[in-house]
């Protein structure tokens, strides 16, 4: 690290641990908001209640603020004289889980949770907004706070963009985001390059001929021809991926047929591919057509195949030079709880938002596990089966120090440019 980013980096986090000093006063608000989102989940698409709660607040906070962009997104966009721009993002949607916690504070929606932990990205942007508002002579620049919907179903960043955030918010010269993690709560934790792997879901429809279950020699099994691309599509990963990717290909569903003794028409798989390059990527996907379409062949199938794009998340490929100046200062203020971030791989679409904008990126993550109970299933080498992660019906991150965690980094990573 060169002096001048030496300095910059002290002079940030001098300012974050002075804006900080003032945590206590949104503490109180922050973990009653946490625990009204959490009991009051939205899926994607559908965060009215969450996104009028997040305007409010924005308002009150003193941001100029814009509702209504991709739906049900909000940005509040506040200055302080001259400076660099900063673009903080939170997600707000919830998932189609049925909570199983036993929290006091476990969610009234029947089937719907905040299994995924937005419900503390919300609320650490809210309290980190409200504490950069209120200590607006230790910082210069533009603040722009963006709360997305529909992550979840991976439509939600580009969503906004189609509705005209870049121009409604100009250029920006970084956007930093985070995630709450399986881990310990208090810790943050970073990583350069592909953090996030990118996700690719697919509908395949293949075709057989249909008749009596008594009489196979008649038809074109759809099963059998679903079954013999399953155990093909497992062969992408260790035959034609370098050994040094990682890449994972999964069908998850297969749905044919009505009856034990009826042979059906058609067989419909549905299939996950994650992977970290662009490379990979369109290896995979081109092999999967390949493969369904050679299968489809082979089995003497009566058409052609069906295979239709559903979902798609942007690998999360975190800028070097941002990603080190966070890093840097999340070292200097959190000490030995700045550690560095795995590859994780589940996806974001926070990607699709900096690219729209043409500006360098980092996202992060946040432990929000007890530190005991992290702590001892370590020990005894449970963590996989004990420690639940995003999405599990049993996901809750622990209110404190999960919050007061996740709205120091936003701080101090903003401060680093402001």
């Amino acid at each position: 690290m060169t002096d001048a980013q030496q300095d910059r980096t002290d002079t940030g986090v001098t300012a974050a641990t002075e804006v900080l000093a003032a945590l206590p006063t949104v503490r109180g608000w922050q973990e009653d908001l946490y625990r009204d989102l959490h009991r009051h989940p939205e899926l994607s698409h559908h965060e009215t209640r969450t996104a009028g709660i997040v305007a409010e607040r924005l308002r009150t906070s003193g941001f100029d603020v814009h509702e209504g962009l991709g739906g049900t997104g909000v940005v509040g966009i506040l200055r302080s004289g001259d400076g660099p721009t900063v673009l903080l993002r939170a997600d707000m949607d919830a998932l189609p889980v049925t909570e199983q916690t036993g929290l006091d504070y476990a969610s009234r929606t029947d089937g719907v949770m905040h299994a995924c932990g937005h419900d503390t990205h919300v609320t650490c942007l809210l309290g980190a907004a409200a504490l950069l508002a209120s200590a607006r002579d230790r910082w210069s620049g533009r603040l722009v706070t963006v709360f997305q919907p529909a992550e979840e179903v991976g439509g939600g960043a580009q969503s906004m963009v189609d509705d005209g955030l870049v121009d409604l918010v100009g250029r920006i010269d970084v956007a930093l985001g985070q995630h709450v993690v399986p881990g310990p709560a208090g810790v943050v934790a970073t990583r350069p390059g592909p953090a996030f792997a990118a996700s690719d879901v697919l509908r395949v429809t293949v075709y057989g001929r249909g008749g009596h279950g008594s009489m196979p020699d008649r038809c074109v099994d759809p099963v059998v021809l679903a079954a013999m691309i399953v155990i093909r599509l497992q062969t992408i990963v260790s035959r034609e991926v370098s050994p040094t990717e990682t890449a994972v290909v999964t069908v998850g569903r297969i749905v044919s047929g009505t009856k034990a003794n009826v042979i059906g028409d058609h067989a419909v798989l549905d299939v996950n591919v994650r992977s970290y390059s662009e490379e990979t990527r369109a290896r995979i996907l081109a092999a999967i057509r390949r493969i369904v379409v050679a299968e489809c062949q082979a089995s003497d199938s009566p058409r052609e195949p069906d295979i239709e794009p559903v979902e798609s998340f942007p690998v999360t490929d975190n800028d070097p030079d941002v990603t080190k100046r966070v890093a840097d200062a999340f070292t200097k203020f959190f000490a030995e709880r700045a550690i560095d971030l795995p590859q994780v791989p589940a996806s974001e679409d926070f990607g699709d938002i900096p690219k729209a904008f043409g500006a360098p990126y980092s996202y992060w993550g946040f432990g929000g596990i007890d530190w005991d109970t992290y702590a001892r299933a370590m020990a005894a080498g449970t963590v996989a089966s004990d420690i639940p992660a995003n999405h599990a019906p049993t996901f809750a991150p622990v209110v404190q120090p999960t919050l007061d965690t996740g709205t120091q980094a936003l701080v101090v990573a903003a401060l680093s440019w402001l």
